[in-house]
Parts: C-alpha cells; structure tokens; sequence
C-alpha cells in the first residue's frame, strides 16, 4: 500500500475521533434526559458518564486501527504486532456491542413510562449488528495476517536451514 494511502486513512481515523468527539460533548446537551439539566448535572448524570466510560473502548480502537496502518505503512503488516492490535481492535468491537446492549437493556426496563425508548433501542440494535460485523471481519484480518506470519517465519526457517 502506498504511502500516502495509510496516511489519508490515518487522518480519515482522526477525523472520525474528533467528530465523535464533539457529538459527545455537545449531544448531551441538547437530547434527551439530560436537555432540562445543567452544566453540572449533564455531565454527572450516570447514564451519560456510563455512555463516556464506554466510549473509550471506542477510542482505543480508532488509536489500534491507527497504529495498524503505521505498521502497514512501515511494511510490517505481517507481523506478530499487526496481529495484536487487530486482536485489541476484535476485543473493543466485542465489549463496546456488549456494553451497548447493557445501555438497551437499561433504557428498555427502566425507562419513564412517559417516554418513548423506540428511538434509542433502535440505535443500539444497530450500532450492536455494527460492532458485531467489525469484530467479524478483524477476526478474518487476524486469522489472514497470522497465517502470513506462520508461512513467514516458516521461510526464514527454511532460509537459515539452507545457509548452513
């Protein structure tokens, strides 16, 4: 992969923290239970520091995907740390589509009988089908570039083998 290939990407990633980051700053604020509260309450209210806990496995996966496309970059793609971080970026998809159906499930039994949680639950059923497919398809990724490795090392193996 070129060069300017990964970097694009490694700046399209970045992107995508800051633009999280600001719906998550500003989103409160305006929606939902916390719309009638203050500054103070919003960001104190357990529902929404549960939704920031949460988040950063988010973060963490965006920084693996990140370094991921630096060992690419680097030509290090088959290598036992590409394999790591793809298995970090597996377990963050895995816990985030776990905590996200903990989130519905609250909402779902403990809602106010006056509100309306249809919206919200349909988020998590989606969001959920989306981190189940990114975990889906890193567990491919890891399973390819580990085979890559496997076959790799066997070369060099083979290699040192024929030198001597």
């Amino acid at each position: 992969m070129k060069q300017s290939s990964t970097i694009f990407l490694q700046g399209f990633i970045v992107l995508i923290g800051i633009v999280v980051l600001a719906i998550m700053i500003r989103l409160p604020l305006t929606e939902g239970r916390a719309a009638n509260l203050d500054l103070f309450r919003v960001y104190s209210d357990p529902f929404i520091l549960y939704g920031y806990v949460a988040s950063t496995l988010f973060f963490i996966a965006l920084y693996k995907a990140f370094k991921l496309l630096g060992f690419i970059r680097q030509n290090r793609a088959f290598s036992l740390n590409s394999v790591r971080t793809l298995r970090s970026i597996k377990y963050c998809a895995i816990l985030l589509s776990l905590l996200i159906v903990m989130a519905g499930l609250y909402i779902r039994i403990f809602h106010h009988k006056d509100d309306d949680p249809a919206g919200f639950l349909a988020m998590c059923i989606l969001t959920t089908f989306v981190f189940i497919i990114i975990a889906t398809t890193v567990e491919v990724f890891e399973k390819i570039i580990q085979n890559g490795v496997d076959i790799k090392s066997e070369n060099e193996q083979l290699h040192e083998q024929s030198k001597k």
